[in-house]
């Protein structure tokens, strides 16, 4: 009777086995598919999207905390055609004033934006796209920001920290 036993165990063992290796191929293609990602945005930026209007990842903006001064470093703006980068000024939360414009060519391009207000230590702004209308000459009511293709603004949070390095000194 006992090889009869081991024959039933080993065939059930089988039988687990199998099923768990079922259960991770479905988990993984899952994961991997994106389907199992979340589509909330993260609280730091506001429901902002770096995914661009024309195609997905055709305008994003990289940014990360600027010393206090005058000029704020971006590190990489993506757009799919010429537009503009604003800082906005914080303004309970949300966006808020413009403080500053710069023009930013299609592609990939590191940008550096004067501020007519300066960075503070310990302040909030928002790095934000805008559109170009055309003329080249930054207009808040023309240029609009733009957005990606949920609707969401592409913006990207930032804040002015003493501790940030000398590469983002302005």
């Amino acid at each position: 009777m006992q090889p009869e036993s081991n024959s039933g165990l080993r065939t059930w063992q089988w039988v687990v086995t199998a099923i768990v290796v079922i259960i991770l191929i479905v988990v993984g293609i899952f994961v991997f598919s994106g389907k199992g990602s979340s589509t909330q945005a993260p609280s730091d930026t506001m429901a902002t999207s770096t995914a661009g209007t024309t195609a997905v990842g055709a305008n994003s903006i990289v940014i990360s905390d600027q010393y206090p001064g005058n000029v704020v470093y971006i590190s990489s703006v993506q757009l799919a055609a010429p537009g503009w980068v604003a800082i906005h000024a914080d303004n309970k939360g949300q966006p808020g004033a413009i403080i500053g414009t710069a023009w930013a060519a299609a592609g990939i391009n590191p940008v550096k934006v004067t501020v007519s207000q300066p960075i503070v230590d310990g302040g909030t702004y928002y790095a934000m796209l805008h559109s170009d209308n055309g003329d080249q000459k930054f207009s808040a009511a023309t240029d609009l920001p733009l957005q990606d293709s949920n609707g969401n603004i592409i913006m990207r949070v930032f804040h002015g920290s003493a501790a940030a390095g000398n590469s983002v000194k302005g």
